[in-house]
């Protein structure tokens, strides 16, 4: 069987390693506009690191009056536990030499002033009882949350009243450094092929069922045929999936929002010293990936500090790519649901807009509001992020990631952003059961599926706490992530 992969990001690159891992007779070719593998939004400056396992975002865990769902949080914490066990397999086998070169330990907190108090002990209360989060510590008092998160409360006067949790296990994880060596391992031992600079620009069905993808190439235009074809084009997915004349394409829109950072280098002593990824509350209208946090990052042996993100309406489906190309991914049948948005989520339409024009300035008090004194500390500068497309579907929008499948399970793509990376390979897997079954009826790849995965239901590992420590201990001790 001959596949057809758009895009060498971390999505893109899972799908094909994974593929490949469970049936090595497939044909896998990779599509990637780009000059290298997890050159776009994985790259490592183009998004937080965070290791998003529910254990610091708010966003995860809404509140309703006293009432607080945790179910969102279960769930990624689960499909983390499903990414980790997977990278720990390909450490174990010797894909990744060290660990320590995507992947390393850092504190997730939250810390929030003293008008949601009450809300983040309630979290506490409610996350602290599952096996989860048994690990999960609160405080109130000054000297103890500045222990945790020194560089958030040097400056603080000590009567200000502020609450915090910890998690000591959380990760930061340079998916940008995870891609390229799971780009290595595919083409060096499993026989995946990649070719760089080709701009796939549409996808069509011939008359014999086949896809034939067009593209332009350093050489000039170029020609691919698949059996089946998988789009992990963060979003340049949309203009492609409305050019496949798929009966449910009518159904998606992009909604594109883009971020900044500030970024500071820090010395190894510093990085020590704060160790940390810390997560505040978010403003009213502010869309989840707009949540404040600062955050250590280990990216090439060096170390920073990132702060944001700051939110920006840009018209573009990708870092690098031009308004034209967002145009030309919009039908007449798009626009109700454009204008569907723009009505009923125009705070988060004025929020956005006020964002983009945000000067340094403004940046910079934003960073003294949450760790006062810091922004005289070290050098900051700012920084593009990469670009994330959302879901608008049915005329909604949706804040969260979609798999889409033919219904003759020849087309296969990702829509959406958030919690994205951190949970690729779960999320791959699950595409991968629904575009291509008939892999999972060969007892080989039932077989090699339990070697990569000793536990991938999210149920069980929800539902028993035994066997999730189990695999959980397991797998940070091959990660290096040790409980202290």
């Amino acid at each position: 069987m001959n596949i057809v992969i758009i895009g060498a990001g971390i999505m893109g690159t899972t799908f094909a390693t994974l593929a490949k891992e469970l049936a090595p007779h497939l044909d896998i070719t990779i599509l990637e506009r780009l000059d290298s593998a997890g050159a776009g939004n994985s790259w490592a400056f183009n998004n937080a690191g965070t290791g998003h396992e529910a254990n610091c975002e708010l966003n995860y865990t809404p509140v309703d009056g006293e009432v607080i769902s945790v179910e969102k949080a279960l769930k990624i914490h689960a499909q983390f536990n499903v990414a980790k066990q997977f990278w720990a397999y390909l450490v174990e086998k010797g894909a990744i030499k060290e660990p320590e070169t995507f992947i390393n330990q850092t504190r997730h907190c939250t810390l929030v002033s003293e008008s949601a108090i009450e809300e983040l002990k309630l979290r506490f209360e409610e996350m602290s009882a599952h096996h989860f989060f048994e690990h999960m510590r609160y405080s109130d008092d000054f000297d103890e949350i500045k222990s945790w998160i020194p560089f958030t409360m040097d400056g603080r006067p000590r009567h200000e009243k502020m609450a915090a949790t910890i998690i000591e296990t959380g990760t930061d994880v340079n998916f940008g450094a995870l891609t390229e060596q799971m780009a290595a391992h595919a083409v060096q031992s499993l026989g995946v092929r990649i070719e760089y600079g080709t701009h796939v620009k549409r996808a069509h069905r011939s008359p014999t069922g086949r896809w034939i993808i067009s593209a332009d190439s350093r050489e000039g235009p170029v020609q691919y045929k698949a059996d089946v074809l998988f789009v992990g084009a963060g979003g340049g997915a949309f203009p492609l999936l409305k050019r496949s004349h798929l009966p449910f394409r009518s159904r998606y829109t992009g909604f594109p929002v883009g971020g900044r950072f500030l970024k500071a280098p820090i010395s190894e002593e510093q990085a020590r010293l704060y160790r940390a990824k810390t997560y505040g509350k978010a403003k009213v209208g502010a869309p989840p990936m707009s949540v404040p946090h600062l955050d250590l990052r280990a990216v090439d042996g060096k170390y920073y500090l990132l702060f944001g993100p700051f939110a920006s309406f840009k018209p573009l489906l990708e870092k690098g790519r031009g308004f034209f190309d967002y145009l030309g991914s919009i039908r007449l049948h798009d626009i109700p649901g454009l204008l569907n948005v723009a009505i009923r989520h125009s705070h988060l339409v004025r929020y956005l807009i006020s964002e983009t024009f945000k000067g340094e300035k403004s940046m910079f008090e934003e960073l003294e509001n949450f760790a006062p004194g810091l922004s005289k500390r070290f050098d900051w500068k700012p920084i593009e992020a990469g670009q994330r497309v959302q879901i608008i579907k049915d005329r909604d929008l949706q804040m969260g990631t979609e798999i889409l499948v033919s219904k003759d399970k020849t087309y296969g793509t990702l829509l959406g952003a958030s919690p994205g990376a951190s949970v690729s390979p779960e999320v791959m897997l699950r595409c991968l059961e629904r575009l291509l079954p008939s892999i999972f009826s060969r007892e080989e790849a039932r077989i090699k599926k339990s070697q990569i995965f000793p536990e991938d239901n999210l149920d069980t590992l929800i539902g028993n706490p035994d066997r999730y420590r189990e695999i959980r201990d397991a797998v940070n001790k091959q990660l290096g992530i040790i409980r202290q």
